[in-house]
């Protein structure tokens, strides 16, 4: 075995995960060392044993050094490794945040690889558009994850649901039958922003629209207004606060007591719920959020991670195939498996159709969507204005009214 450079123990197996598939241009002539940035948990340790075994046995000539970064702070490390010099070669950065690296225009430009060799045609729509800039792509879609809705099996029976809903006006009506007898029909905090988001691109409407790099908040359009109205009718059926966010307190520790007849969630939720209450184990529903029209799931905000390679890379060429192999189907799929993730490609969804929760995220992912693709929208999350914007709505304020002051609160951050 190759004698690894690695950052922590977690690293050691993550190195060994990163080395993908292809002879590398100088294979033999002397060891190339590929410096890769993973973020915490992104990859389990075995997998990442696995996967990088696997490639080294391909690539004689290849190490890996594999640095695990956590989410605080990284955006500021990503940018100063970008702009330096001999920084690292393969980054892993959330898909919403490529657009802010691609400004400094030290990104170097996969397009060619993206239609040449990784069929970016099939690529989930979360992942794929944050990562294009100006038409090219910089960012590699990597893994996938999106809200679904985990439900009360028990709960639904007493209320003589036997089926999940096909369209929203049904999830409407049977959340309000669902919402009697001591028990709430969902559970949907008043700050749920990404869920509201949904709502609004299955109704045609935007958060931002950009006209020639001009970015405008887009909260009052009347199709976003619909959406917000949707969001008020269902949140209004069940006891989630309306003005906090679903980590205050943890929706899933509200869910666990077992009076929640629904929550709306990523299954990785459900780890938490059964730590809390494992009685729910085999009481545990899931179905795609529900869109306007049956067999059309709703819109989702798609989560998740990209690749980038730096303009800098001092093993470019190394780091393309090192990326290649983690975005190629056979690591896709096994890392599909192994983590619970929806896979960066829609042909893809099959893999994990054993696994219930994730194969009904798949099926979301397919309507998956990112926040606007703007450098600045990074700053908008920083201090969010959407969140007191439906606190305002939930309260009784006059909807167009609070929407056009997020919506210039928006433009105006945009336009930093």
């Amino acid at each position: 075995m190759k004698n690894r450079h690695l950052v922590c123990p977690l690293a050691a197996a993550t190195a060994l995960a990163l080395a993908g598939c292809g002879m590398l241009p100088g294979a033999g002539v002397g060891t190339k060392t590929v410096n890769i940035w993973l973020m915490r948990d992104s990859a389990s340790e075995d997998f990442i044993n696995r996967f990088t075994e696997a490639y080294e046995d391909e690539h004689d000539g290849v190490d890996l050094k594999v640095t695990i970064q956590e989410w605080t702070g990284i955006g500021k490390k990503v940018t100063e490794a970008i702009q330096g010099s001999g920084g690292p070669d393969v980054i892993e950065v959330g898909n919403t945040q490529v657009a802010q690296y691609a400004d400094t225009e030290k990104l170097y430009d996969l397009t060619l690889e993206s239609v040449r060799d990784l069929g970016s045609d099939d690529w989930l729509p979360g992942l794929a558009e944050p990562g294009s800039i100006g038409g090219s792509q910089y960012g590699i879609p990597w893994y996938a994850a999106n809200r679904i809705v985990i439900y009360n099996k028990d709960l639904f029976s007493d209320a003589g649901i036997d089926k999940p809903p096909a369209t929203r006006t049904e999830w409407l009506a049977d959340t309000e039958k669902l919402n009697s007898n001591g028990s709430q029909g969902i559970y949907l905090a008043g700050q749920d922003w990404y869920t509201l988001a949904g709502f609004i691109w299955d109704e045609g409407g935007e958060l931002a629209t950009d006209k020639g790099g001009e970015w405008t908040g887009a909260l009052d359009s009347p199709a976003a207004q619909r959406g917000m109205a949707y969001y008020k009718a269902l949140q209004s059926l069940g006891s989630g606060p309306k003005d906090a966010d679903e980590q205050n307190p943890p929706q899933a520790d509200v869910f666990a007591k077992g009076d929640v007849a629904q929550l709306i969630a990523t299954p990785s939720a459900v780890a938490a719920i059964l730590k809390t209450n494992p009685g729910l184990k085999d009481k545990l529903g899931y179905f795609p959020i529900p869109g306007a029209e049956a067999g059309r799931p709703c819109a989702v905000f798609t989560g998740g991670s990209d690749l980038i390679i730096p303009e800098n890379a001092p093993q470019r060429g190394a780091a393309l195939e090192v990326v290649k192999a983690l975005a190629g189907e056979k690591w896709q799929s096994e890392l599909a498996r192994a983590m619970g993730y929806v896979p960066n490609k829609k042909g893809l969804a099959s893999v994990v159709a054993g696994q219930e929760a994730t194969a009904v995220m798949a099926k979301g992912a397919a309507r998956g969507r990112a926040t606007p693709n703007s450098p600045q929208w990074a700053n908008v999350e920083g201090d969010n204005p959407i969140k007191p914007y439906m606190t305002a709505v939930l309260q009784g304020e006059d909807p167009l009214k609070a929407a056009k002051r997020a919506s210039t609160e928006i433009t105006d951050t945009l336009a930093e």
